[in-house]
């Protein structure tokens, strides 16, 4: 649904972003990064689009999807701490920031701003200063900041206290239906994005706003007042 025109977003003051897939574009060195650890762990590899269907969850949850069923604890620990050691030092060979990120970024300076990934907070921190988001800003939570991950509300419930909004004025943005959920059971905004890894989950949980470019965005927080 895209109603930004009507002024129905113009009360947002923080906006809340997912990392891979929304941000960034991380799917390469992902990609990568599990099948190099599938190598290491004597599994045959898969095909890209079968590893960015697994991404999302966290880093543990992809390298067990990517293991299999019949991956033992043992195992995917194993393949965890291996994959998390290949990925931190290829984490930026590939990733870039998508087309109109820069610019929605410094069209919405005005308002708060946060990053809350499932990633690995450290991980999310050193690819946004590589690439030079980190400024924009205020707080980096990630997928290990807090017991719970996203569609759990905690995250946003935290960003909810330390921006001190409600939740009607803040708006979370991400590629997925993790984050459209997140947002439901929060009680904020939910905006989608068309380019990332889980446009199949946006068609079964739609947001209040779908952009094809993030560049949009500031745009639709105006509105008619």
């Amino acid at each position: 649904m895209d109603e930004g025109s009507n002024g129905q977003f113009a009360g947002v003051r923080v906006v809340v972003f997912d990392l891979d897939g929304t941000l960034i574009d991380s799917k390469v060195d992902l990609a990568q990064a599990v099948n190099s650890t599938l190598l290491h762990m004597g599994r045959a590899r898969l095909t890209d689009e079968t590893i960015f269907g697994y991404v999302g969850d966290g880093a543990p949850t992809l390298v067990r999807r990517a293991l299999g069923e019949g991956a033992t604890d043992e195992e995917a620990e194993k393949g965890l701490a291996y994959f998390l050691s290949y990925y931190r030092a290829h984490m930026l060979d590939n990733t870039v920031a998508y087309p109109g990120v820069r610019e929605a970024l410094e069209g919405l300076k005005e308002r708060g701003m946060a990053v809350l990934t499932n990633k690995p907070v450290r991980f999310s921190q050193a690819i946004l200063e590589g690439l030079g988001l980190a400024g924009y800003f205020q707080y980096v939570y990630g997928g290990n900041s807090f017991a719970t991950k996203k569609p759990d509300p905690q995250g946003v419930n935290v960003l909810l206290r330390d921006f001190a909004v409600a939740p009607r004025e803040a708006m979370i943005v991400g590629d997925s239906d993790v984050d459209v959920r997140t947002a439901r059971n929060a009680g904020t905004w939910a905006c989608g994005v068309s380019y990332g890894f889980g446009t199949d989950g946006l068609r079964a949980h739609p947001p209040d706003l779908m952009l094809d470019n993030l560049a949009e965005l500031p745009t639709h927080l105006v509105g008619k007042r």
